[in-house]
Order: C-alpha cells, then sequence, then structure tokens
C-alpha cells in the first residue's frame, strides 16, 4: 500500500467522524468552537499574611534560634540532651579527641593521600 492511498484513506475517515460529530450536536443543539477558548478571568491574586500572623511567625523563629543559642552555650553533654529532647543530661557519644590524638590521625591521613597520589602517579 502506497503513501497516497493511505493517506486518501485516513482523509475520507476524517470526513465521517466530522459528519458524526456535526450531527450529534444538531441533535445536542450546540455547537463545539473551532478553537478552545481563553480563560478571560485574571490571575488570583498572591495571599498575603494579616501583620498579627507575620508578627506571630517572627516571635517563633526567635524562640527556635533562642533555643539553638542555648544549646551552642551549653556544655557537650547539655547540648546532646537538648538536642535529642531528654529531660536530664546524660554522657552520649564519644569523648573529644584530645589535640594529640588529632595531630596523629591528620599525620596519618596525610601518608595515605601521598602513598595514593604516588600509586596514581606511577600508574
Amino acid at each position: 500500500m502506497d503513501i497516497a492511498a493511505m493517506l486518501s484513506g485516513l482523509l475520507t475517515e476524517r470526513d465521517r467522524i466530522n459528519q458524526a460529530i456535526a450531527a450529534l450536536e444538531a441533535l445536542e443543539g450546540t455547537s463545539a468552537p473551532s478553537a478552545p477558548a481563553k480563560p478571560t478571568a485574571a490571575p488570583a491574586p498572591k495571599r498575603q499574611m494579616s501583620a498579627a500572623t507575620k508578627k506571630r511567625m517572627a516571635a517563633a523563629q526567635q524562640k527556635r534560634w533562642a533555643r539553638l543559642r542555648a544549646i551552642g552555650e551549653a556544655k557537650p553533654a547539655a547540648k546532646a540532651a537538648a538536642v535529642n529532647g531528654a529531660k536530664t543530661a546524660k554522657k552520649q557519644g564519644r569523648k573529644p579527641m584530645s589535640p594529640a590524638a588529632k595531630k596523629r590521625l591528620s599525620e596519618l591521613l596525610k601518608k595515605r593521600w601521598a602513598a595514593k597520589k604516588a600509586a596514581a602517579a606511577k600508574a
């Protein structure tokens, strides 16, 4: 089947469908618009908060920041308790690393990265 025959078949099918639509519209008494109608209503205005709502939200945020500042100034055990919502300050987690341990760890990592770079340079 060639393209011209397929095209003529589709055109006749389209004509039959258009006739059926016209007959149904005549029975209904309405006709469908040729192009979709564009909305005529203006878009809804953006919502605005009242001054009281803004004030209430600002107060709540200030309260949150104050609580976080209080946690930051507290001792480490108290920080953990405040963050986790515990009522009593319990010792949680590891002890903080000593400066000597940090230095030793840093040197080990530097050696490890130097070895990796050397291996990558050889390859």
